[in-house]
């Protein structure tokens, strides 16, 4: 199934057919934040990555061990305010991920499947499997997400077929095609995990 990024969309992170993530470069490495946009550059919100004190980023610049400790991020809208939590516990070999409302309301979970071979997530609300998530080539930034039914939903690549800035063409970017219009908890799940996939899910290759 294709994108149909001709699909009118909403000015939202929920609502856009095309998520354009900037991965904002800094001069040190020991935080992360990055910029969305839509398809045609209008700025969307924002990924932060909060609670880091200055012992994890110590750890983060002069270590590896960084990537076994607990990390939260925050999906933010234009106005700044929170519309998701997502936070990994500390970890050992499986990663898991708990993804919640600005309240801490619990919308789901984003559970590693896998430990060898190309890495898997699985959408997991109220107890049962909704969708996932699975790397198809991680050096070409190739991810297919499904729902329940194993229909892809949306993909995250480095390319779009479509119109995007000259921006937009650079290493420090990808995109995130979402097909349809999706509804909770799913439209929360798919872009929690597309939108972290770089800072929280993509760090597993390396475990």
């Amino acid at each position: 199934m294709t994108s149909d990024s001709r699909r009118a969309g909403g000015g939202t992170l929920f609502t856009e057919p095309v998520l354009v993530v900037n991965q904002k470069a800094k001069l040190v490495e020991t935080s992360n934040e990055f910029g969305v946009f839509d398809q045609h550059g209008s700025p969307l919100g924002a990924v932060v990555e909060v609670g880091q004190s200055m012992v994890k980023k110590a750890l983060r610049l002069f270590t590896n061990y960084d990537r076994f400790l607990t990390h939260r991020f925050e999906v933010r809208d234009m106005g700044g305010s929170i519309v998701l939590k997502v936070t990994r516990p500390a970890k050992m070999l499986r990663s898991r991920f708990v993804v919640t409302r600005a309240d801490d309301t619990p919308i789901g979970e984003i559970q590693q499947e896998n430990v060898l071979g190309k890495i898997r997530f699985a959408f997991t609300a109220g107890g049962r499997t909704i969708g996932h998530l699975r790397a198809e080539n991680w050096r070409a930034w190739d991810f297919s997400i499904t729902d329940a039914g194993d229909t892809e939903i949306a993909r995250v690549t480095k390319t779009f077929a479509g119109y995007l800035k000259e921006a937009f063409t650079t290493a420090d970017n990808y995109v995130v095609e979402i097909h349809r219009q999706l509804t909770d908890p799913l439209a929360s799940m798919v872009v929690a995990s597309a939108l972290t996939v770089d800072t929280a899910l993509k760090q597993d290759e390396h475990d």
